[in-house]
């Protein structure tokens, strides 16, 4: 019984030591792993309209007939501050593609350091509240996740957890080469 004992004090005690430093607004979030779930044409549902008051105080709704890469992100989440070069890089590459921050549990002060440290271009919009909207599509389910919406407004993939280029890429291909109901 005593050389259960020990071990379990240990696993006891290390699991109450946590990843370093913490933020009260990442108690309650989700990492994704990265998976990608791409959706046939046939099978997407209509995403919501995005729009809202962006992080400079302008009104900013989703334009029609794009392709729209969505990112909902937060300044504290280290994956978010991996991807975000990348989100940079790549919205400046497909200039066809609207690509759209959406901040979550997160502050308006950190969120523009954030912005102008990755020196973010594309809008980014304060009200988290678009999320919920994305139930009984595909909806996000980790700080970060970033959905496809395909040019006719309904979501196409989602990626749970931070990108990469290649992954991202082929899906932005995907999604912009595929008919509707192909």
């Amino acid at each position: 019984m005593k050389k259960l004992v020990a071990p379990l004090i240990g696993v006891l005690l290390l699991s109450g030591c946590g990843g370093g430093v913490s933020s009260p607004n990442q108690n309650k979030f989700i990492s994704g792993s990265g998976a990608a779930v791409y959706i046939k044409a046939t099978d997407r549902k209509l995403a919501p309209t995005i729009s809202g008051t962006t992080i400079t105080g302008e009104s900013f709704s989703s334009p029609s007939n794009k392709v729209i890469v969505l990112n909902v992100w937060a300044s504290w989440c280290s994956p978010c501050r991996a991807e975000a070069p990348t989100l940079q890089a790549l919205s400046q590459k497909f200039t066809k593609v609207q690509f759209i921050g959406v901040l979550t549990r997160d502050n308006i002060t950190a969120a523009r350091s954030f912005i102008e440290r990755f020196k973010l271009t594309y809008p980014t919009i304060t009200d988290d509240s678009v999320l919920a909207s994305f139930r009984g599509s595909l909806p996000p389910n980790a700080i970060p996740t970033t959905l496809i919406i395909d040019s006719s407004g309904y979501v196409a993939a989602r990626i749970s957890g931070a990108v990469t280029v290649g992954l991202l890429t082929d899906l932005i291909n995907k999604v912009s080469g595929d008919p509707r109901h192909a």
